[in-house]
């Protein structure tokens, strides 16, 4: 098992480049289900997430498989040979394997997907995926920790959705594209990664309007054809990259942006008094000589986004004054809060909110990521402590950050990787 290795103190300057999204990628790979042929991605992570999509896709019988001399490039063929069964010992390590259930029960009328079960960072539960399913005529069935869903054909409707979920958006939108007759989705999310996904979808000849607003509306058609699409920059690589930038009191360029995917995160650091500039195809951070707290509220995009809470809070914790983090999305995103009071943090937590009171520095100590982003907020307190910080369980991180110990030390930092 490996562990990260920072000894903190070292100013980050220089350029890097984001890489492709994770969760734009992960759908987007689903998506080559609904069309027989072979179908080419570019800008594709290399991540632990994404080898297990493309393992789930295999075990069904597609041949998915990374280019042996282009790593970014991922090829997924598919033919009407397909076994629709997503198991539980590939579903447990990814929860996102379950966007293959609008795909599969479109096309090939049934599927098998294992129930994903809990979460470290709380309840993410599938109801709203299959609300959808069932409003589009799919017969839903719970067998021994599984989904059953079979359907002739699915039928336009309009799907409400309770809450609103990303990857249930998805799902109900890659089943809807196949469906007889016009579908509207309401309450949809909004998210830049849904309109990726749509535009892939259209590409292979969909009719979807309204991705990226929360009335989504689809004019089912009967067949796709195979795509090549390269995927779009991953804006939370890319928050992350900028914090790392401000919290080591650097000046770094973050290329492969798409800059207003980042409102809301360079907002909050333009508020901490970075220097925040368009440059080159990306943002420029640069930080101040100190810091200054700021409050932050997570909620749906195009607010300010759960998977950058950890990273600010880390932020925070070295800012002049006192912040309020309030996490609306996961009940159980504090956990790296321990960890980052073994570093010398000063912050309580009361329910869902976290009061940060800043300090003037941190201490390097052994800490212990307990999911990705944690990984990352870890990472990013590594960089400013005094002394030797020691990250383990990264396996958490290698989900969703392609070599990030890397593009940190092609920055200027002192860190590496280590078998623990």
């Amino acid at each position: 098992m490996d562990k990260i290795v920072i000894k903190g103190g070292q100013p980050l300057h220089g350029e890097v480049q984001a890489s492709g999204a994770k969760n734009a990628a992960l759908p987007i790979l689903a998506s080559a289900l609904l069309a027989d042929g072979t179908s080419t991605y570019r800008n594709v992570p290399d991540l632990a997430d994404v080898a297990t999509m493309l393992k789930v896709l295999r075990t069904m019988g597609c041949d998915a498989e990374r280019h042996a001399e282009k790593p970014d490039v991922c090829h997924v063929g598919v033919n009407g040979h397909i076994t629709p069964e997503a198991p539980y010992d590939l579903v447990k390590t990814m929860r996102a394997s379950v966007l293959v259930l609008g795909p599969l029960v479109a096309r090939f009328g049934r599927a098998r997907v294992s129930m994903p079960g809990g979460c470290a960072i709380g309840a993410r539960p599938i109801d709203q995926h299959l609300k959808g399913l069932k409003a589009l005529g799919a017969d839903i069935h719970l067998t021994e920790g599984y989904v059953e869903a079979t359907a002739k054909q699915l039928k336009g409707g309009t799907v409400n959705f309770d809450v609103i979920t990303v990857t249930g958006t998805e799902n109900v939108m890659m089943a809807a594209v196949l469906a007889k007759g016009r579908t509207v989705m309401e309450n949809c999310a909004r998210e830049p990664e849904v309109e990726e996904l749509a535009k892939v979808l259209n590409k292979m000849g969909a009719r979807i309007e309204g991705a990226g607003t929360s009335i989504i509306t689809i004019e089912g058609v009967d067949r796709l054809m195979p795509v090549e699409h390269a995927i779009l920059p991953d804006r939370i690589e890319a928050g992350t990259l900028l914090v790392a930038a401000a919290i080591s009191g650097g000046n770094v360029l973050v290329k492969h942006v798409v800059p207003e995917h980042l409102d809301a995160v360079v907002e909050k650091l333009r508020e901490a008094g970075c220097t925040i500039s368009a440059e080159g195809g990306g943002l420029r951070c640069k930080a101040p000589d100190r810091l200054n707290a700021v409050n932050i509220t997570t909620t749906e995009h195009p607010g300010f986004p759960t998977d950058m809470q950890a990273q600010l809070m880390a932020l925070m914790s070295v800012s002049q004054g006192t912040s309020v983090i309030s996490e609306n999305i996961f009940e159980n995103r504090f956990m790296h809060v321990p960890e980052l009071h073994r570093l010398g943090a000063d912050i309580t937590i009361q329910g869902h909110t976290a009061v940060v009171k800043g300090v003037k520095s941190l201490s390097g100590a052994p800490v212990m990521a307990t999911d990705l982003r944690a990984s990352a907020s870890l990472i990013l307190a590594g960089l400013r402590a005094e002394g030797r910080t020691d990250v383990s369980r990264v396996y958490h991180l290698d989900r969703g950050y392609e070599r990030l110990e890397r593009k940190l030390r092609g920055l200027g930092a002192d860190i590496r990787r280590e078998k623990a």
